[in-house]
Order: C-alpha cells, then structure tokens, then sequence
C-alpha cells in the first residue's frame, strides 16, 4: 500500500509539510509506504476547462506546461492521498485549488475511476483562524470524488504561524498522530 501526500504550502519545511510528516511517520510505522511531494511554490497552472480530457479520456490533462500529469499518475498509483494546505485568507493555497481543480475534472472525464475508494486525508495550518474552511474544501474535493475520507479525533489542523510552531502545539501533533494511525487502519480494510 501507497499514500501519496501533497505539501502545498511554499514552504517545504513549514508546519504544513511538518503535519504532513507526522501523519505519514505514523503511516510508516504500520508498514505503509509513504511519498510527499512539494506543491506550494511549483509553478502549477488553474484548469482551463478546455473539456480535452473527456475526448482523450486517458486520465490525464491536455495542459503540458507543468508537472500536474506527473501528480496525477502518482494519485493514481497510490491506495490513500494527503493534501496538506496552509490557510490563505480561509481557503487553500492556489497550488492546491489548481490540484483539485485538474485531478478532480480529470477524473469525472474518465468516470471516475482515478479517485473512487481511495482513502483521502486533509492536513491544514493556520495562523489563527479561517483553517476549517481550508479543511472543509479538501474534504468537499475527496467527498465529490466518491472518496473514503478519513478523519482525527478533532478536525486536522494545526494552529501555528512561524516554521515549527507546529511542534509546540501537542493537541495537534495528537490530532496528526491520530489521523496516521486511523488512515493506516481505514486502508488496511479497504484493501
């Protein structure tokens, strides 16, 4: 078993990538194999609803100028799926609206099959407020996707706002353990 994770924070050390991090060590831990990707500050393009991906209908986006078919086949390789975003101005970051943008019209155009019954888990940082939205966002993606959404004993954010501040925040390091061990259950039953 694989999980694919996406950092979309610019920073790849930040608390996003580090929430990440805690999720996938728990992961690692049950044997899963573990794979984060950095997305935030990649040069990642918005879909341009050309529809070419429902006539080609090879699970892939006719848009060649960036990286997103290489993301896309990871997805597709992978049995579960970690977005992690920071909270911009309550919502993700735009490398992770222009993921579930693409993905998500790549894979209706092909019926669905690049996502369904994958297990998918949000990861969310914020400085202070705004995080439940961005938290919402990613889970609306996974739940139109017909994906197995795996959740924490509290929502998957961390309350953190300079690189590190996530490791003084034990109830989220608590909450990101949590969502690990409970993503590593989910994908042992589903498969």
């Amino acid at each position: 078993m694989k999980v694919i994770a996406f950092n979309g924070s610019p920073r790849g050390k930040g608390n996003t990538s580090q929430s990440i991090q805690i999720v996938l060590d728990e992961l690692e831990k049950e044997g899963i194999e573990t794979e984060m990707i950095q997305l935030g500050g990649r040069k990642v393009f918005g879909c341009l609803a050309c529809g070419k991906c429902k006539e080609t209908k090879d699970n892939r986006c006719a848009r060649k100028d960036d990286d997103m078919n290489t993301f896309i086949q990871k997805i597709e390789e992978a049995d579960g799926i970690i977005i992690g975003s920071p909270t911009y101005f309550s919502n993700v970051s735009t490398e992770v609206k222009a993921l579930i943008d693409r993905c998500g019209y790549v894979s209706k155009s092909n019926g669905g099959a690049l996502l369904k019954g994958k297990v998918g888990a949000s990861v969310v940082s914020a400085r202070r407020a705004g995080a439940t939205f961005t938290y919402s966002a990613i889970n609306f993606f996974f739940g139109i996707a017909e994906m197995i959404i795996c959740s924490s004993n509290y929502w998957n954010l961390t309350l953190s706002r300079d690189p590190g501040d996530v490791q003084n925040d034990s109830e989220g390091i608590q909450t990101f353990q949590t969502l690990g061990q409970n993503m590593a259950k989910l994908l042992k039953q589903v498969r």
